[in-house]
This record gives C-alpha cells, sequence and structure tokens, in this order.
C-alpha cells in the first residue's frame, strides 16, 4: 500500500505554514484546502507554538484538535487531551535571567498572556498573530499560575544565559529573533503523540506539514512529513518531501498533485 493511502490525520504548524509571515493571513486557496481535506474525511490537526487564544479561526472549516505552546497543552473542542507547564521555579529562573541581558518577556497560561515590558522583537513576535504586547501590572503574581510558554525576542548567543540554572524547561523556536521556552519534556513531537493515542492512531497514518526548527520533533514522530519550501534547512534536511513555499499556496498545489482533494 503507498504511504498516503494510509493517511489519516494531518498536522499543520501556522506560521509559515498556513500563513504567510508577510502577509499575516491564510489564502483563500489554503484554506479552500483544509475544508476539503475535511469534506474527505481527514482528521485536521494545528501543531502551533501560538497560545490557544491566538489560534485564528480557519473559516467554515472545523478543526478537530490543536497543539497549542508547541504541544504542551492539547485540546479537542472543551476536552483538554494533554497538559504538561514550566515549573514555577524555572519560570521565574528565567524572568531573572531574560532581565539580565535587559530582554522583556511574556508568559502565557492557558487563558492569558502577560509581559513585564516590551521591545522591537515581541512586538513584531505578537504581530504575527494580530496581537498586541499586553504589559501587566500584575506580572509578579501573574507569574505564580501554571505557565506553559515564555516568550522573548533575543538572539541565538543568549540561549545560554536565559537557561542558566534552570533545571526543567528548553528553547525552541521558528523565527530567528525570538525564542519560545517550553518544558525540556515537552514539544510538538510529544504533542502530536499524544493526540495520536487519542486518535489510536498509528504514526503511518499521520502526515505533518512545518517550516520552523520547532517541527523537527513532529517530523519525527509521524509516517510522511513534507517541509515548506521556505522552511529551515534543518528542517528540510529530515523533511520526506518538500513542498512550495507558503506564499505560492505550496500545501495546496501538493494535495491536488496527489489527487487528495
Amino acid at each position: 500500500m503507498d504511504t498516503m493511502d494510509k493517511i489519516k490525520i494531518i498536522f499543520f504548524d501556522i506560521d509559515g505554514t498556513l500563513i504567510d509571515k508577510n502577509k499575516k493571513k491564510i489564502s483563500s486557496r489554503t484554506l479552500s484546502t483544509l475544508a476539503r481535506l475535511k469534506e474527505n474525511n481527514f482528521i485536521i490537526c494545528i501543531a502551533t507554538g501560538r497560545a490557544p487564544l491566538e489560534i485564528p479561526k480557519f473559516e467554515g472549516v472545523d478543526i478537530d484538535a490543536f497543539l497549542a505552546f508547541n504541544g504542551s497543552y492539547c485540546y479537542h473542542s472543551n476536552q483538554v487531551i494533554f497538559s504538561n507547564s514550566i515549573t514555577n521555579e524555572d519560570v521565574h529562573t528565567i524572568i531573572k535571567n531574560a532581565a539580565s541581558i535587559k530582554r522583556p518577556l511574556s508568559i502565557a497560561t492557558n487563558e492569558r498572556i502577560a509581559s513585564n515590558g516590551t521591545d522591537e522583537d515581541l512586538v513584531e513576535y505578537f504581530s504575527f498573530a494580530g496581537m498586541e504586547v499586553e504589559v501587566a501590572e500584575d506580572f509578579e503574581e501573574f507569574a505564580n499560575h501554571e505557565i506553559y510558554q515564555i516568550m522573548l525576542g533575543c538572539r541565538e548567543k543568549d540561549h545560554l544565559q536565559l537557561l542558566k540554572d534552570v533545571q526543567h524547561a528548553r528553547i525552541t523556536s521558528w523565527w530567528d529573533r525570538a525564542v519560545d521556552i517550553i518544558p525540556d519534556n515537552g514539544g510538538k513531537g510529544v504533542g502530536v503523540e499524544k493526540l495520536l493515542e487519542f486518535y489510536h492512531l498509528d504514526k503511518s497514518e499521520a502526515m505533518a506539514f512545518g517550516d520552523g526548527d520547532n517541527d523537527l520533533e513532529m517530523f519525527q514522530v509521524v509516517g510522511k512529513s513534507i517541509a515548506m519550501g521556505n522552511a529551515s534547512e534543518n528542517l528540510k534536511a529530515i523533511a520526506d518531501e518538500i513542498c512550495g513555499n507558503v506564499e505560492d499556496d505550496g500545501i495546496y498545489h501538493y494535495f491536488m498533485r496527489h489527487h487528495l482533494i
């Protein structure tokens, strides 16, 4: 049997995969692709570094499940499938480390994102989701809640300092000017595995599309992985296939070529 004939569930990253980072909205062709895949009985899941409140509505498409915070918070409708937060001790250590390199940051629960300041990188990071940075007066108190992800602008040279004395968290990223900090036992790969368990499916029945280094682990736990033409070189190196760029409706043309829509 052809690998494609076995596929029942498809995972899509958002930024740089479904949505062009420059246009900041999904194209009509890509949106219609999702709708037609649903009509053809594929299970459609979103796998993103975004928080739940940052995930856009895909008009006319009933998404089956979501992997938010790079897989740390997975849900189906109103049902939480997997929840994996950063330890409170690590949250406070990271806040201190970010201050040492003079970087504001944002922390997120499943219902709210709050920041202790703002800078150009953080503003642009949030703009990809059409959101603004909320500098919170109650930031210190909010930091004691269940935090799933920490976001801040920085460069690769800052990574070691950010993780100094941090015990159970790590960096993942999909943009070279910012990072997402997640639990060290998390990531999109873990989230995908939890969703496959939920739907009683094997990895051979799963396909994933992505463009960033935060998609690497997701690609390792599915039967078919497709990197966007605009993907990182690291992701392209492990992908089973490479489709067109997001700005050229690469996903639409891929499914048309394989006669799946």
